[in-house]
């Protein structure tokens, strides 16, 4: 090889290099700051979120805009804060939440859940209670099935890390998470 070829060769690794870098501080930026991959572990969301679903959570999304009720979050386990759960939040801070025969009730209304199929509903009640300043009240939509705020009570709000986006894998489940 002359020494214009291999000019060129250093030249193209260069370029490959530099490319490949930038591409690596990309992706640890984006997966530190903004969205982080998370695989669902349980079958407490079915039928939104199925066991071993991949799924991006934006972990920036709660420093611009409120949690709002529907939301599916990922946050610490309250008693356990080495694991993480995926559930639905149903109450803000300051809501009064009943829960008969398996009925969940908001400030006294009756809410309206059509993420959850009738197969998976149960008939547990649940006391009335206040959702504290800071805290929210969350479900899974398999509620057969499912720990939550009606096993571990309200979540406080610096256990919330993040908003479930987007479901990447499998192809057949992906598409955004309502």
């Amino acid at each position: 090889m002359d020494q214009a070829g291999k000019e060129n060769a250093r030249s193209s690794f260069q370029l490959w290099l530099r490319d490949f870098i930038i591409s690596v501080m990309a992706s640890f930026f984006i997966i530190t700051f903004l969205y982080q991959p998370v695989r669902v572990e349980g079958t407490s969301m079915q039928p939104e979120l199925r066991d071993q679903d991949r799924l991006f959570v934006n972990k920036f999304a709660y420093d611009f805009e409120k949690i709002s009720r529907d939301d599916v979050v990922v946050f610490y386990y309250p008693r356990d804060p080495s694991k993480s759960y995926i559930k639905r939040v149903i109450g803000l801070p300051g809501d009064n939440i009943a829960i008969r025969d398996g009925r969940v009730y908001v400030n006294g209304e009756l809410l309206d859940e059509p993420y959850v199929p009738k197969m998976y509903r149960d008939v547990r009640s649940m006391s009335e209670i206040t959702v504290p300043p800071n805290e929210y009240f969350v479900m899974g939509d398999h509620r057969s099935i499912s720990s939550d705020s009606r096993d571990f009570g309200p979540v406080p709000r610096k256990l919330i890390y993040g908003k479930a986006s987007f479901v990447y894998w499998p192809a057949d489940n992906m598409g955004v998470v309502h």
